[in-house]
């Protein structure tokens, strides 16, 4: 699923995000959505959100 609208991410989903300091290599970290943080209905990289785990990025992937 694409992770570029603010509509397909949920509170709860399991989804791939690349952190802040991980864009130039592309690393992806897997985790459960506790926040969303974009407020636009969509976002050319990724909607921002939040991870159970606190880690913060922009989502890539919905599992």
């Amino acid at each position: 699923m694409d992770g570029t609208k603010r509509i397909n991410i949920k509170i709860g989903l399991t989804v791939m995000v690349v952190q802040k300091q991980d864009q130039r290599s592309g690393k992806l970290t897997e985790g459960t959505v506790r926040r969303i943080l974009t407020n636009s209905p969509d976002h050319h990289h990724g909607i921002k959100g939040m991870l159970e785990s606190g880690i913060v990025g922009s989502v890539k992937e919905i599992k």
